[in-house]
């Protein structure tokens, strides 16, 4: 394009875009930028006409999905006008809610087949293709997704925790002597990181008593389910996202059972877990005729059972005669913390795909909730038990 004194917004827009990498680094797509004639006025809005037309020109250059989902905001503009800010934010992988709008219009006139019906993958774009129908409920989203997605950076927030959770367990198995129901062993809660009652002055303890685990048992299942349904989540919605949800439901466990079970001392990753995946199961149901992942009802069962039977160790365990009297066992009341977090600030974040969070009221209503609750856990914790008079066991 040559210069000019003035050019028009939608010139420099697609001039912007001539410098956004595509979708396939490899082949390194770009738009060409569309002549000045396509917006005379300096608008900032070409006409859908000529936006296919440039489009049909170029189709060779472009991705296919990448192409569908062009063309999709095309056909939802029934003012014959596209903007060149929505034009932008889909060619830098950035979506504004406006434009994910136009898109969810514009949903019905995809004319290109499934994802699923597509042939000749290799290994790695079946299983980007598989991640995208476990966790993501619009067809739109999933092409959107499987394009996009690079593995850069890989899952490493799920992927860390759960080899620090394995290391600190056999690190603690190999000193106790004793991998199965280690929480029995005398010598268990001396750990810093476990959360005591008497020690909860000390507020890393509120976060590091992920580290430490009940039992193979205990940490066995964790680390599945942080595995096959954290990692996916993570893949899409990114460590960001994902570690916000765990960590939130982390916290809120620890601190829900100083509320609830004051006496108790807390050990577990559970919180966590069970922040994902409630949230994910939820996600499920509640965009259920959307989400095509294979055998969902019976998958989800499963996994209804997995945490039904890990809540019952834990609550049984929480009333069987201690070995440290007459400080009980490990409260199970952080699974129900996880389980709060996920089905509130958890879901919000499922749903919203490539959206910016900030600008879901849902969103600031549970961290509104949230925060509510983690400052009145804070002041139970300063004044309650002196208030209550409540006799705590002794530090370990």
């Amino acid at each position: 394009m040559g210069e000019h004194p003035s050019p028009g917004p939608a010139v420099a827009a697609c001039a912007e875009a001539e410098r956004i990498e595509e979708l396939e680094p490899e082949a390194e797509e770009r738009l060409p930028a569309a002549p000045e004639d396509f917006d005379p006025g300096n608008t900032g809005y070409i006409s859908t006409g000529k936006f296919r037309s440039l489009l049909e020109s170029h189709s060779s250059k472009l991705d296919p999905h990448k192409r569908e989902v062009l063309l999709a905001l095309a056909d939802s503009h029934a003012d014959g006008q596209i903007g060149y800010q929505d034009f932008v934010s889909l060619m830098s992988n950035k979506r504004s809610n406006s434009f994910r709008q136009a898109i969810l219009q514009g949903n019905r006139r995809l004319s290109s087949k499934a994802l699923l019906e597509e042939k000749g993958l290799s290994l790695s774009q079946r299983l980007i293709r598989h991640v995208a129908y476990e966790t993501l409920p619009r067809e739109i989203d999933r092409k959107w997704y499987y394009d996009s997605y690079t593995c850069c950076p890989p899952p490493w927030f799920m992927i860390t925790v759960t080899l620090l959770e394995v290391a600190f367990f056999l690190y603690n198995g190999v000193s106790l002597g004793q991998f199965v129901l280690q929480v029995t062993h005398p010598r268990y809660l001396k750990n810093s990181l476990v959360y005591h009652p008497q020690l909860r002055a000390q507020v890393w303890r509120y976060l590091t008593y992920i580290f430490m685990h009940a039992g193979i048992e205990h940490l066995g299942l964790n680390v599945v389910l942080q595995l096959l349904v954290g990692v996916p989540l993570e893949m899409v919605h990114g460590a960001t996202r994902i570690g916000l949800v765990y960590v939130a439901g982390v916290v809120a466990g620890s601190l829900a059972v100083s509320v609830a079970d004051m006496t108790a001392p807390v050990v577990g990753s559970s919180g966590g877990v069970y922040a994902l995946v409630s949230a994910h199961l939820a996600n499920i149901v509640m965009n259920w005729s959307g989400m095509k992942c294979q055998f969902k009802l019976l998958r989800m069962a499963v996994a209804l059972i997995c945490m039904s039977m890990e809540f019952g160790r834990a609550v049984w365990l929480r009333f069987h005669p201690s070995a440290y009297p007459p400080c009980p066992h490990p409260s199970f009341v952080a699974h129900l913390g996880g389980v709060a977090v996920g089905i509130t600030l958890g879901v919000v974040v499922l749903r919203n795909y490539e959206q910016r969070l900030q600008d879901q009221s849902l969103w600031w209503i549970f961290v509104a909730m949230y925060t509510v609750f983690v400052l009145f856990a804070v002041f139970w914790n300063i004044f309650a038990y002196t208030l209550l008079d409540l006799k705590l066991p002794p530090p370990p």
